[in-house]
């Protein structure tokens, strides 16, 4: 039987204790739940809680209010309410205006300035990766941004940089989750954005090439719209791109106009199966017909 410093021990060993039953009076051995670690990753994964979008100039007249009912006698010198950071430090300098005696004024007063202040750090991060990015642009080296990130050298400099940069980033891939907060996860996913950003500049690229080519095959059509084969359908349709034509600039109008330029092509060739005829009834419309539908189905 172990006794002393020795049983002691062989708890520790085995993972079990000793605990007393008051209702039986003996001891029974219970195994010790082990504690799990958290995973070192988890802080950067979770999704952080932002304000967002706030009325800031709205809620620093709240706070103007407080202290105009508490009958600061500094009023006059508290800052516009658009003036963010110097309302908060007036505010702040002068909460003893509100007297002790309103409780509830005081409470509503430090509330909004926690607010406030979470919002003035949320952008504060948000401008000052944008000032980062700026400087590299002008060729600032990260050994000269150290001293201004307050770390310790160019590569911890270059660390902070993503890790802000993490917060900016919009990576669809992610799925709605927060880009994780560390350099390689960042230059990764700024690698995806950027291909995704390329890949929509060619995509508007040849929208634009296509829409080059609609204009004039629309006004060929226009032309010789009465040399059709009469048929309501058709007639609708090409009111429809005469009236998208004359101001076709917006990315809308710009679909719109290839939307119903491809309906006309359709009622054509609808009209061509049920006549058996040529849908253009001279030359020319057949031409401006042939034309539409090799845009169409290019």
């Amino acid at each position: 039987m172990l006794t002393g410093p020795q049983e002691s021990e062989s708890r520790r060993q085995t993972g079990f204790t000793q605990c007393e039953s008051t209702s039986a009076g003996t001891i029974s051995d219970m195994a010790t739940k082990p504690r799990r670690a958290p995973k070192r990753t988890s802080p950067l994964l979770r999704r952080p809680i932002r304000i967002g979008t706030l009325d800031t100039a709205a809620i620093v007249g709240e706070l103007r209010d407080l202290h105009e009912k508490a009958e600061d006698p500094d009023i006059g010198r508290m800052p516009a309410d658009d003036e963010l950071f110097g309302a908060l430090l007036y505010t702040e300098t002068h909460a003893s205006a509100l007297g002790r005696a309103d409780e509830d004024a005081r409470r509503a007063a430090a509330l909004k300035r926690v607010l406030l202040w979470e919002y003035v750090r949320e952008q504060a991060e948000i401008h000052q990766i944008k000032a980062i990015e700026a400087a590299r642009a002008a060729g600032v080296e990260w050994a000269d941004l150290a001293p201004p990130l307050a770390v310790g050298g160019p590569s911890a400099a270059y660390n902070k940089s993503k890790r802000l940069k993490a917060l900016t980033l919009n990576d669809d891939e992610s799925e709605g989750q927060p880009v994780r907060r560390t350099p390689e996860a960042v230059v990764k996913a700024e690698r995806r954005i950027a291909e995704r950003a390329a890949a929509q500049r060619r995509a508007e690229e040849a929208a634009r090439r296509r829409h080059e080519l609609l204009l004039p095959v629309a006004r060929r059509l226009l032309e010789h719209r009465d040399d059709f084969v009469p048929d309501s359908e058709v007639d609708d349709w090409l009111d429809e791109v005469a009236a998208v034509l004359p101001n076709c600039q917006t990315p809308t109008q710009k679909v719109s106009l290839g939307t119903y330029l491809n309906a006309t092509v359709r009622a054509l060739q609808r009209v061509e199966r049920e006549t058996a005829l040529r849908a253009g009834r001279t030359e020319d419309a057949q031409l401006a017909y042939a034309a539409a539908v090799a845009v169409c189905s290019g």
